[in-house]
């Protein structure tokens, strides 16, 4: 037989094989491609794919996760990949686990929501109402005495930040450059605040904010007037007037909590 013809011959019948197994991988299981996330190893996007199922609530608190080689199996990955991953969702207290009885989901008030892949996570699961109510609950508490201290506080560079990005969030003429300048905007007023511990906390939950912002933004047809009250933030930054910026803020917010109340009507 000739060198063409063993070649075609063995493409024909990987291409059968590979239907074949197509054919017979289990309802819910996923090609390994289809698990993994560009640029992320495979452990990572194992740990992607299991961690959101949780979050989702696929696996309630307490559930037992399947065992190694049954995961190893879903995805076509290694069991070495699996346990990596499951490493990962225990470092986040998604998960604990123990020989003999396998990984079990924790219940979720141990779950490390400051976690930017937990975030993410909840941020896309189906009880949105929830997430968005925690982020809007966690601003009410943060922003208002930030924008004061950063009213306060803020250097020219600072300043030149929050009115840049404040611009963008104007001048944007797509969703996403819109929200991702919505965000800068808010981290870069939590940055001017001169409060360490609000920078590193910012950071955390960007995520968070992106996912609030574009639902926002999506919901609300009055763009001015979210504008003018982002610019008034701005302004009052701008003028050193602390409770004037803590005043606008919770103005900010309660446009919000308002954009957010018409969804659930």
């Amino acid at each position: 037989m000739s060198d063409a013809r063993s070649k075609k011959r063995l493409t024909t019948v990987n291409a059968r094989a590979k239907v074949k197994a197509q054919a017979a991988r289990p309802p819910g299981a996923r090609r390994t491609d289809a698990a993994l996330i560009p640029g992320s190893s495979v452990h990572a996007s194992l740990a992607n794919e299991i961690g959101l199922r949780i979050v989702r609530g696929d696996y309630p608190p307490g559930a037992i996760l399947p065992n190694e080689a049954k995961w190893s199996e879903t995805f076509n990955v290694s069991r070495s990949a699996v346990r990596e991953a499951i490493k990962m969702l225990m470092a986040k207290s998604l998960l604990a686990s123990r020989p003999k009885i396998g990984s079990w989901v924790e219940p979720k008030e141990r779950w490390n929501l400051l976690d930017r892949d937990v975030l993410a996570w909840y941020a896309t699961s189906p009880d949105r109402e929830v997430f968005l109510r925690t982020v809007q609950e966690f601003r009410h508490i943060i922003e208002p005495e930030a924008s004061a201290f950063a009213a306060i506080r803020r250097s020219n560079e600072q300043m030149a930040e929050i009115s840049q990005a404040c611009r963008e969030m104007g001048q944007a003429t797509t969703l996403q450059e819109r929200t991702r300048a919505d965000t800068r905007f808010h981290l870069a007023i939590l940055r001017a605040s001169g409060n360490d511990l609000l920078v590193p906390l910012g950071v955390l939950i960007e995520s968070a904010l992106d996912h609030l912002f574009v639902f926002v933004t999506r919901e609300t047809s009055d763009q001015p007037r979210a504008q003018a009250l982002h610019e008034a933030i701005e302004k009052n930054i701008r003028l050193q007037r602390p409770a004037a910026a803590r005043t606008a803020v919770h103005r900010l917010l309660a446009n919000t909590d308002d954009v957010i109340g018409r969804s659930r009507r």
